[in-house]
């Protein structure tokens, strides 16, 4: 599963993907920023750092202030893997991202999602 153009692959040409992903379902940018903060720690300018800065994904979650303590429970599937099955720990945390920004689109509530 390992794909090094996806971690080479700057994470501000993903972002306006996730925003668009979750306002075609009527939830907000602000919500997106939210849950990439809660699940690398970054703050909200450390993140538009990260955008401005055009971070790829390998250093996007490399630099990460603190990946949450709670990412055990992020369980299912995305892009036909289980991300709890998912060897590679970058690949792991990019489809993390993936499935929480999925979860926000299909409408769950921000607490589920953030599991808390």
């Amino acid at each position: 599963m390992k794909n090094s153009r996806v971690f080479k692959m700057s994470f501000a040409s993903v972002y306006p993907h996730y925003i668009s992903k979750a306002e075609k379902k009527g939830r907000t940018k602000n919500e997106v920023d939210t849950i990439i903060c809660w699940l690398t720690g970054y703050n909200e300018y450390q993140l538009q750092q990260q955008i401005d800065n055009k971070t790829n994904f390998e250093s996007f979650f490399a630099e990460a202030p603190q990946i949450h303590p709670n990412v055990s429970k992020i369980t299912g599937e995305i892009c036909g893997y289980r991300v709890e099955d998912i060897e590679d720990k970058l690949m792991q945390q990019i489809r993390y991202l993936d499935k929480l920004i999925d979860e926000l689109a299909k409408g769950k509530k921000m607490e589920k999602i953030l599991r808390v």
